[in-house]
């Protein structure tokens, strides 16, 4: 008789929705004392409901944090969409967001949206390397601060794959992770990172790409039981873990994701 396997669970984002005025005043009211608004009020409902699943590895924040980095850069015009000026960054409201995640999950990760997916054009630097060097530069200041809070290390979205962006960013405290990749998307990822996220659409054409690049975990998105045996047959369990991404409805989503985490052995 076969024995079912639970295998571990990694958030990568949530994009929980925005609350009517009265569901968000509550829950300032109920955080009075604390840095409390728009913001943390989603990067909490992000999180929550990992928690009260079980996944294994959580991760608070997603794309929605797109205007939390803008508002934290300095060198942007009054819309925040173009650079003007050297590119730096107060990290003050960064790692308030830090430990208000850290007091309600040790080592929590946090996921971003990538630099290019900030939505910012450049209109000072007018050189392709300096304005990517400034913006990576830029983001590896405010990872660094919120680690520096207990924050255990960033999954960045990828809404297109930067090949740059991962070259100088991506490491054992860094995921990049795009929802919806090409296929030659996967090269840029799986060439530079030892752990990728890919979704069973993907799986085969990754499969043949590790023949070519070392992948250490493979975190299998939203995958269906044929894709957790495709992946098994190729490598152990202990180097696979199943992930997910959250756009909606997450008070189901990952306690379903955790259902389906397992393989028969």
């Amino acid at each position: 008789m076969s024995k079912v396997v639970p295998l571990p669970t990694r958030a990568l984002g949530a994009e929980p929705g925005i609350p009517d005025r009265a569901a968000l005043g509550e829950w300032i009211a109920e955080h009075r004392g604390k840095s409390a608004d728009l913001h943390t009020y989603r990067l909490d409902t992000s999180l929550a409901p990992e928690l009260s699943a079980g996944i294994t590895f959580p991760c608070a924040g997603g794309l929605f944090c797109r205007e939390r980095i803008r508002e934290s850069l300095i060198g942007l015009n009054a819309a925040g969409d173009t650079v003007t000026g050297d590119l730096h960054v107060d990290t003050a409201i960064l790692v308030q967001d830090a430990r208000s995640l850290v007091a309600r999950k040790k080592d929590v990760w946090c996921a971003l949206p990538a630099p290019r997916s900030l939505g910012i054009t450049d209109r000072y630097y007018n050189d392709e390397d300096e304005w990517g060097e400034a913006l990576t530069s830029a983001y590896r200041t405010l990872m660094r601060a919120m680690r520096d809070e207990g924050v255990g290390g960033h999954v960045l979205i990828c809404e297109r794959v930067d090949e740059m962006e991962i070259s100088r960013l991506a490491g054992k405290k860094v995921l990049f992770f795009a929802p919806a990749p090409k296929e030659e998307d996967l090269i840029p990822l799986m060439e530079q990172q030892r752990q990728v996220a890919i979704s069973p659409a993907m799986l085969d054409t990754a499969l043949d790409l590790a023949n070519e690049y070392e992948v250490l975990r493979w975190i299998l998105v939203d995958p269906d039981e044929e894709g957790i045996r495709l992946v098994l047959s190729h490598v152990d369990p202990d180097q696979v873990a199943v992930g997910g991404y959250c756009p909606a409805e997450c008070e189901t989503y990952w306690p379903n994701l955790v259902d389906h985490a397992v393989y028969k052995k």
